[in-house]
């Protein structure tokens, strides 16, 4: 009989869960607002009268790393399945590398034979290790953690990644993600599987055919990088056993999410580690999950959400501080003709009162954001989004235009904030399961207990 519980945990995992009405209209907001701010900031950088070469620099960052990607991922909503047809998903939705290893065993026995079998597991995709294989890319350099970028299976985010730098520069890898397959999932035909893989060979750095980013290109033989995954955990551990399913899906041609073609005969070898003896396979450890772990895409909407508490501080100081420039519009302005100054300093007063309150409340609700709380970052976006739409508004009506020197840099945020906290990874943190699932030792391969 299946516990109401676990149902619920696979429905989470699996992505089943639908989107809410406002996670769909901010998605939209998003969209929209970044083809706009890409439009705006185009006109202004020709304005400024710099050089032709920073204005395309300009307009290609922003077509390549805001709307091509939020575009994408709003159509393949519409026609990517979201259930297992043996392709893993970029966070723009686009499919990305085969899934062409299985395994059974716990997560210890999988970092065993992976560390014994010579590779290195990877570092979390933060904006540090972003940083760190860029310089190292550049200036070839060894970095053995080298980060991979995130894609998706069951709704969320490779678990780890190992990989195995070749000529001591992270532009050339093999590397191999793994995700924990939700408890009771089943392969089609029947087959069980604790672990799915996806491995690649990275030959090379250059720009994706679909978004225009610079990404790693990857070899188009995966079925070589395939069988170099699995001779390589057999060498570390002659325990482990390999079945391989011929024909487990149709053999294809295709292109990755980065426009690589890829090429595989669609047989999938499944790897059992559950008698493996590799050193390091019997530790034990909590369970990694790719949903605690705190997106890129998150602290940098609490960062902007940060960002609007301090120029709410700021306000205020500069209310403080400069309270006779702040008076004197109030005591001159039209409305303002029979205002005396002791209701004017009242006033002004007030309005100091409700900037410290909105800063304090911001810098709260930045905290919050960070916390990885869905309430705080639907109330974050539902700000912003009411920031833009009523500057839109103000244009629409014959309003001043947005410049620089105006409100550009606040609608930037604004925007910006929106893109972060409602891309998929931000949403998935947020509505993570508070709770670790207990392991049950009593499992084939250390199965989830729930």
């Amino acid at each position: 009989m299946t516990r109401p519980d676990v149902e619920v945990e696979v429905h989470a995992v699996s992505g089943e869960t639908p989107y809410s009405m406002l996670d769909k209209v901010f998605f939209l907001v998003g969209g929209v607002s970044a083809v706009w701010l890409t439009s705006l900031l185009l006109q202004e950088s020709f304005q400024w009268g710099w050089a032709q070469l920073w204005s395309m620099f300009v307009f290609w960052a922003l077509l390549a790393y805001l709307v091509l990607p939020r575009l994408h991922r709003i159509l393949t909503r519409i026609y990517v399945p979201d259930y297992f047809i043996g392709r893993a998903r970029t966070s723009d939705g686009l499919l990305g590398d085969p899934v062409n290893v299985a395994l059974l065993g716990s997560e210890p026995q999988v970092h065993g034979v992976m560390r014994a079998g010579g590779w290195t597991l990877a570092d979390d995709l933060t904006l540090a290790s972003s940083r760190r294989i860029v310089s190292a890319t550049v200036l070839r350099r060894s970095y053995l953690q080298a980060p991979v970028s995130p894609l998706y299976l069951f709704g969320r985010q490779q678990d780890f990644a190992y990989q195995q730098e070749v000529d001591g520069t992270p532009g050339k890898r093999h590397h191999v993600r793994f995700w924990r397959c939700p408890p009771g999932w089943l392969l089609p035909g029947g087959l069980a599987a604790d672990w799915l893989a996806a491995g690649t060979y990275d030959r090379s750095v250059g720009f994706s055919l679909f978004t225009l980013q610079i990404t790693h290109k990857i070899d188009e033989r995966t079925d070589a990088e395939r069988d170099h995954i699995v001779a390589s955990i057999v060498r570390a551990d002659p325990a482990a056993a390999v079945r391989v399913i011929r024909d487990f899906s149709t053999g294809y041609h295709s292109r990755n999410g980065g426009g690589d073609t890829i090429t595989t005969d669609g047989d999938l070898p499944i790897v059992d580690l559950r008698k493996a003896t590799a050193p390091g396979t019997s530790a034990a450890g909590p369970p990694s999950d790719s949903r605690s772990k705190r997106p890129a895409p998150t602290i940098i909407g609490a960062a902007l959400v940060g960002a609007r508490a301090v120029a709410a501080g700021l306000l205020a100081l500069s209310i403080f501080l400069f309270q006779e420039e702040h008076l004197e519009p109030l005591l001159q302005s039209e409305n303002g003709s029979g205002i005396t100054v002791g209701q004017a300093e009242g006033m002004l007063l007030a309005s100091l009162v409700v900037v410290l309150v909105f800063a304090v409340a911001e810098l709260l609700l930045a905290w919050f954001v960070f916390r990885g709380r869905n309430w705080a970052r639907t109330s974050a976006m539902a700000l912003s989004a009411s920031a833009i739409f009523l500057q839109a508004l103000d244009v629409l009506n014959g309003g001043p235009g947005i410049t620089l020197q105006s409100n550009l840099p606040g609608l930037t945020l604004d925007i910006l904030l929106i893109l972060a906290l409602s891309s998929e990874r931000a949403r998935v943190y947020a509505l993570r399961a508070r709770k670790e699932p207990k392991r049950d030792s009593a499992r084939p391969g250390g199965r989830a207990a729930y």
